[in-house]
């Protein structure tokens, strides 16, 4: 079984134990945060919905908390013999996906 979440305007497929980085969070290191889920999945396919997904929730351990620390966006693909000179740092959070409870 497998969840969709979304935080921040953007929405992550995670599955129990995933280490997953996301936009940044107003946490602390070693918080516990919980998500609203947005869709299910199982063996039987995605199931989107209120009656699928009412009282549905991921509870993920924070890991890293994003002070400091960034990945690189690239917001296009340069042309051969290009450099990359768009794109943009975004600080993350590292988190580690605890509970789906659905």
């Amino acid at each position: 079984m497998y969840a969709v979440i979304q935080t921040g305007g953007k929405q992550y497929k995670v599955t129990n134990d995933e280490v997953i980085f996301i936009e940044k969070l107003n946490v602390e290191a070693t918080d516990t945060v919980t998500f609203d889920v947005v869709a299910v999945g199982t063996d039987d396919g995605l199931k989107v919905g209120t009656p699928f997904v009412e009282g549905a929730k991921v509870t993920a351990e924070v890991l890293k908390n994003g002070k400091g620390k960034k990945i690189r966006v690239a917001t296009y693909k340069p042309k051969k013999g290009e450099k990359r000179t768009m794109g943009h740092r975004q600080p993350y959070t590292q988190v580690k996906i605890t509970a789906i409870e659905a």
